[in-house]
């Protein structure tokens, strides 16, 4: 004999067969006290900061025809070898400031970061401080020596018209002149072919580099950038 289903039993299996169809093809959380008092999952770890390739960064480079030599960067002290490091000056992205007690060269960045590049300072490095501007740059530079280096070296009386660019010029493969209300204060951020002297006080020249640093910061200064030595 057929069962004959009440008007309300009917319904209530219509809706249920409905939410398994539904259920097949969509999936609808459903809160419970269970799901409610599990652990927040932990933030996702920061990643560490990628270790600087100095293979790549000091590697030896053909630039304007000539043949830069490779720096030994293990045989320097780690802080003098460039870096990305937190800004400790506090000035304005786009400055260059020169450390000369600490003897780094920072390029400030946005976002509190700067470069830090390792340099080594001669007494010209020591004599001129304050606040002035990359006026202009030159690739593979001419060295003329003044006047007061002749006269205490006078083998270098050969050079008073200057000094053709190459690997041994004492400026390196770029130099960035520096000068103040329009003047030029005889002050320069230079390459040097004496690696060695990065990180110490040397006899003469302004503010050396490794060759491969100056000519990184070459590319991110442009003319007129303000500059700080302190």
């Amino acid at each position: 004999m057929p069962v004959l289903l009440s008007r309300r039993s009917f319904m209530i299996g219509t809706a249920l067969a409905g939410a398994s169809a539904v259920s097949a093809c969509t999936s609808v959380p459903v809160p419970g006290p269970v799901a409610a008092n599990l652990p927040a999952a932990p933030p996702p770890a920061e990643p560490a900061p990628a270790e600087p390739d100095y293979e790549k960064i000091y590697a030896a480079v053909e630039d304007e025809g000539y043949a830069v030599p490779a720096i030994p960067f293990k045989k320097v002290d780690g802080r003098f070898l460039r870096q990305i490091v937190n800004d400790p000056t506090g000035e304005a992205p786009g400055t260059v400031v020169v450390d000369t007690a600490e003897k780094f060269l920072y390029f400030v960045l946005r976002n509190g970061k700067a470069v830090r590049y390792g340099v080594g300072l001669g007494r010209q490095g020591y004599s001129w401080k304050g606040r002035a501007v990359v006026q202009w740059k030159r690739k593979w530079p001419k060295w003329t020596p003044p006047d007061a280096m002749i006269g205490r070296d006078p083998s270098l009386e050969r050079w008073r018209q200057g000094m053709p660019p190459g690997l041994t010029n004492p400026l390196g493969s770029r130099a960035l002149y520096i000068f103040q209300d329009g003047v030029d204060t005889l002050y320069r951020i230079h390459g040097s072919p004496e690696w060695r002297s990065i990180g110490t006080s040397a006899s003469s020249g302004c503010v050396r580099m490794f060759n491969q640093d100056v000519m990184d910061l070459y590319i991110r200064v442009p003319g007129k950038t303000p500059l700080l030595v302190i």
